[in-house]
């Protein structure tokens, strides 16, 4: 009876390692419709349009005229950014905007790179698409999707395009060049935003593939942090047979059991995995992680129950929209910034960037409609969608930037990303890498495509 029980225990054994092993599971593609009304009885216009972004003096009046009635708050004595904007600081940064800040050249600026818009189940899709200024003869550059995040934009990556379409003027080795696409997520920017409920981000990243598609691409790589690493996430899940790689610099990897690990890390490191450099970014835990969560979080629970609430003042003030955004430019990018009265802005970014970021937001009127985006992911439960219990297949890459919100250990990343094939422990920057430090994101981004190109 007991070789009987041994060898059921055995089999059941067996045959749960098989069930449990990594399954290559995909999502399915569906299709939807988004625009208003009903989706049309003819075919989608899939030409893809020239596109430029304008303004006129009538807008840049409006601003100004909003600025200059703004009714601020005294901030506390000593407090500089623990209350969140210190709006001392805020009378500068008003100052600059409304006396300094040139939109008409920033718009320019913006305009430096080709636009386009196409039609993608039911919504206009905004996107730049970048190609190499020159290409060495016979080669060919490299697809590659870019995917911001909130509370950023397309513009995000300005600054690391040309390390990626022409490197070698750049500093860079020419091995690896790329044409760069760019996409606004829907209701970002100059995307349409959706009018019906339930646009997430595996919505977000079947209308990319389909983008990606419509330009010609059969396989390209995938970036993203924010948001944008789950839209890519999503997108090597929807489609691995498409995506050759996939490059984050953020994972959202809690449904699994190595963040319990935490609380028993510190005392058995190397039993679950933890180098050095990992105890530095977890560690004192309490710090680190629940106070940081607490701290850094409010804004999340507010979008993801009722998004539409705040975005009515947001939408409505220049001066709130700036400083609720800002605020995240500031403590996402180090959160020792809140000890400073400045919030350490300008010690990363130039006002002018920083603004021209809140211009896109408020010149499209799109705040609201960019918070949606949490309640379709959210909403529902945190974490409660399948792709969220889905493992990745394809090769990834993680660059794990050191003042980001909450460090992801390579163990973690792996369970959820098995054919994990480059981690690297990035020396400087936070949660805005391509903005922040957009040399040390190209090449980690060519290190990891040099390996895939390998294999």
């Amino acid at each position: 009876m007991w070789l009987e029980i041994l060898l059921a225990s055995l089999l059941g054994f067996v045959i749960y390692w098989f069930v449990s092993r990594d399954k290559e599971e995909t999502l399915p593609l569906e299709d939807g419709w988004w625009g208003p009304g009903a989706r049309p009885t003819g075919g989608e216009d899939e030409s893809i349009r020239p596109f430029k972004v304008e303004t006129s003096d009538e807008e840049i009046n409006d601003l100004h005229q909003r600025i200059e009635k703004v009714r601020l708050t005294s901030p506390l004595e000593d407090s500089r950014f623990h209350y969140g904007f210190n709006s001392n600081y805020l009378k500068k940064i008003l100052s600059y905007w409304r006396n300094e800040f040139n939109w008409k050249k920033q718009v320019e600026v913006l305009n430096r790179y080709p636009h386009f818009k196409t039609k993608i189940e039911g919504l206009d899709i905004h996107f730049i698409h970048v190609k190499p200024p020159q290409l060495p003869a016979g080669r060919t550059p490299k697809p590659l999707l870019m995917v911001h995040g909130w509370p950023g934009s397309f513009f995000e990556f300005y600054k690391i395009i040309p390390f990626l379409t022409d490197p070698k003027n750049h500093g860079l080795s020419d091995e690896h060049i790329f044409e760069v696409i760019c996409p606004s997520i829907p209701g970002y920017g100059y995307s349409e935003a959706s009018s019906k409920k339930g646009l997430n981000s595996v919505v977000t990243a079947r209308i990319f593939y389909k983008l990606m598609l419509r330009l010609g691409f059969q396989e390209f790589y995938v970036q993203g942090g924010d948001w944008g690493s789950l839209i890519c996430t999503n997108m090597a899940q929807l489609v691995p047979s498409h995506v050759k790689g996939l490059h984050v610099n953020m994972a959202l990897i809690l449904r699994n059991f190595y963040p319990l690990t935490l609380f028993l890390g510190r005392h058995f490191r190397g039993l679950f995995g933890y180098t050095e450099r990992d105890m530095e970014l977890l560690y004192p835990l309490k710090e680190k992680m629940f106070y940081s969560i607490m701290r850094e979080s409010g804004y999340l629970h507010i979008q993801s129950t009722k998004p539409d609430t705040v975005g009515c003042a947001l939408n409505d003030s220049p001066v709130g929209l700036a400083a609720y955004i800002l605020e995240k430019f500031s403590t996402w990018t180090n959160s020792e910034f809140r000890d400073l009265e400045d919030g350490g802005l300008e010690r990363k970014f130039s006002l002018d960037d920083l603004l021209t970021n809140i211009m896109i937001y408020w010149t499209t009127g799109t705040i609201t409609s960019s918070q949606r985006f949490y309640k379709e992911n959210m909403g529902q439960g945190f974490m409660a969608e399948k792709h969220y219990r889905m493992k990745v297949h394809v090769p990834t890459a993680f660059a794990a930037f050191p003042c980001e919100l909450i460090h992801a250990p390579e163990k973690w990343v792996k369970f959820k990303y098995p054919k994990l094939i480059s981690y690297s422990y990035m020396a400087r920057g936070g949660h805005f890498a391509a903005f922040e430090e957009p040399e040390l994101l190209a090449r980690d981004i060519c290190k990891f495509v040099g390996l895939v190109e390998r294999q």
